[in-house]
């Protein structure tokens, strides 16, 4: 028990947060192999066969978190990184931990390089209006 009296109360302190530090929810590591793939705006999205990820004795509470905030709607990693209050470095890793396990997919936005040009929609435009 901690000095007011609450069991577990030591793990949190109301001025500075969380006592666990954030390397030491990613086991030290700082990047992931897949974190190439992991910008602020791709989207995660959590596997239709995921049941119970808390059965998982492997995974972390935060990994945990993660899973369920994206069973219901898909979110961005800044999305995620926002909501756990985490740095985006932490929730790129257990992202990236998550997809190597098939607990999420993560879907890309399309690069603005492979979008078709401007000026290829205005004729397309005008061609149909031609028609």
């Amino acid at each position: 028990m901690s000095a007011d009296g609450q069991a577990g109360s030591h793990w949190f302190d109301d001025d500075a947060g969380p006592v666990v530090r954030p390397y030491a929810m990613t086991r030290g590591r700082t990047t992931h192999a897949a974190q190439h793939r992991l910008d602020l705006i791709a989207v995660v999205v959590a596997e239709p066969h995921v049941d119970d990820p808390e059965a998982d004795d492997t995974l972390s509470p935060e990994h945990v978190d993660i899973v369920e905030l994206c069973r219901d709607t898909p979110q961005s990693v800044a999305e995620l990184a926002a909501e756990l209050d985490l740095p985006v470095g932490v929730v790129r890793v257990l992202v990236g931990d998550l997809v190597d396990e098939e607990y999420v997919h993560v879907n890309r936005p399309v690069p603005p390089a492979e979008l078709p040009d401007e000026s290829i929609l205005r004729d397309v435009i005008n061609g149909l209006r031609a028609l």
